[in-house]
């Protein structure tokens, strides 16, 4: 037994493992559990991206625009199933009360601290032995035609506006550097100081560093209830039951499920993403960003990973063909030297999304019981950094400034 004492994670995401990593540097003894394994959530087919410029809130004042005309196509980019469904209309609400630029900035504001120190605490995990690679950039944003880029270019200002520095330089050939892009793309940015891993394979190796260093990691372990005391206690479904000085929730799109009794009233709506992998003539060497078509691409094992979509379901609804479908039907008007009909790897990943865009990091109501979650699309980019100053605060009860706006009891 450690000094410090033993802790249960729940969640063998990247949030949950960098947090049970950096439990360890403070001399904690930890066990991560998860229902299905490492990475089996959204930490595995996501895109990839360690994008501080692109980590900002998600409900922006366009919403008003496009937002309710596109949610209910169904092979629109955001998307949400039209039927009777409280919860999730009430989760759209408080989405939508979020899309006014003054509600942005607030956001912005809080998220930028912590997207300062996202790429540092990469370089935190390999430099304590974490072997999984990060890849810079540049990545390659690109457009049809000029009148396209304007929202995204007003993003970038309102992350520099907020204190971010971000280089960004017009591309004159995209085809250079992304040679998988046809001639449709005629306007394109080349955006620096950015980088990207191959989530799954990261991911293991940040689990096997933990268990390297002592920790255990249980699959097939699903946590049906947290059980509050001076030693919290997990209750498994096969009844057990497991004590431990210290429990965290790191559950994603499924927290409020465990956290909700302890005060995290915060909703967390499953905005669940869809990709899959193809190969092309020349190797993708960068990272490709089509915003208005909503696709985020990417290197992945010697082949090309296309994500996309928010889909606004259950977590664990199941697969919606039609989504990928989507997804191909706008990649074939824009790409060239790829057979779709190969493709590998589709997945769907519930993504944690809150309504204020702002994760939940920190301690609950009940004493000895965290959690950590609610990160949107950026748990894979702010899941160091997330699991850093959380340990920090679990180990000497101060909570650093760059979390404080994620109180998870807001």
């Amino acid at each position: 037994m450690s000094s410090s004492g033993k802790v249960i994670v729940v969640g063998a995401g990247i949030v949950g493992l960098a947090t049970a990593w950096h439990l360890q540097e403070h001399g904690f003894e930890v066990s991560v559990l998860d229902r299905d394994g490492v990475a089996a959530g959204s930490s595995w087919g996501n895109a990839g991206w360690l994008a501080p410029a692109k980590t900002i809130p998600l409900s922006e004042p366009g919403l008003w625009t496009y937002g309710p005309k596109e949610l209910f196509n169904p092979v629109s980019p955001m998307h949400m199933p039209l039927r009777v469904d409280p919860k999730l209309w009430l989760f759209l609400a408080q989405f939508m009360a979020q899309a006014f630029q003054s509600k942005w900035d607030s956001t912005m504001a809080d998220l930028t601290e912590i997207d300062k120190v996202a790429l540092e605490a990469f370089d935190e995990l390999s430099i304590g032995g974490v072997e999984g690679l990060t890849h810079e950039g540049p990545f390659v944003i690109g457009f049809e035609e000029e009148s396209q880029s304007a929202g995204f270019r007003k993003e970038i200002d309102g992350v520099i506006r907020h204190g971010q520095k971000v280089e960004m330089s017009r591309l004159e050939n995209p085809q250079e550097l992304a040679p998988m892009l046809n001639e449709q793309i005629q306007v394109a940015y080349r955006l620096e100081g950015q980088r990207f891993i191959e989530p799954g394979p990261y991911v293991q190796s940040l689990a096997d560093a933990v268990v390297k260093r002592g920790g255990v990691i249980r699959a097939g372990a699903e946590v049906v209830h947290v059980a509050k005391g001076d030693r919290p206690a997990v209750i498994l479904a096969d009844g057990s039951r497991e004590e431990a000085d210290k429990v965290v929730v790191a559950t994603g799109a499924w927290l409020p499920g465990l956290a909700r009794e302890y005060g995290v009233k915060t909703l967390v709506q499953a905005g669940r993403g869809y990709s899959f992998s193809v190969a092309t003539d020349i190797p993708a060497k960068h990272s490709v960003y089509l915003p208005h078509h909503r696709m985020a691409c990417t290197p992945y094992e010697g082949r090309f990973r296309i994500a996309g979509t928010m889909e606004f379901r259950g977590p664990d609804e199941p697969f919606q063909q039609g989504r990928v479908d989507a997804i191909v039907s706008q990649a074939k008007r824009v790409m060239r030297g790829i057979d779709f009909n190969d493709r590998k790897d589709e997945w769907v990943g519930s993504r944690p999304v809150t309504p204020d865009g702002r994760p939940l990091i920190g301690q609950t109501k009940a004493e000895n019981i965290y959690v950590a979650g609610g990160h949107g699309m950026w748990g894979v980019v702010l899941g160091p950094a997330t699991g850093k100053y959380l340990a920090e605060l679990m180990a000497t009860g101060n909570t650093n400034p760059i979390i404080k706006p994620f109180d998870p009891l807001r």
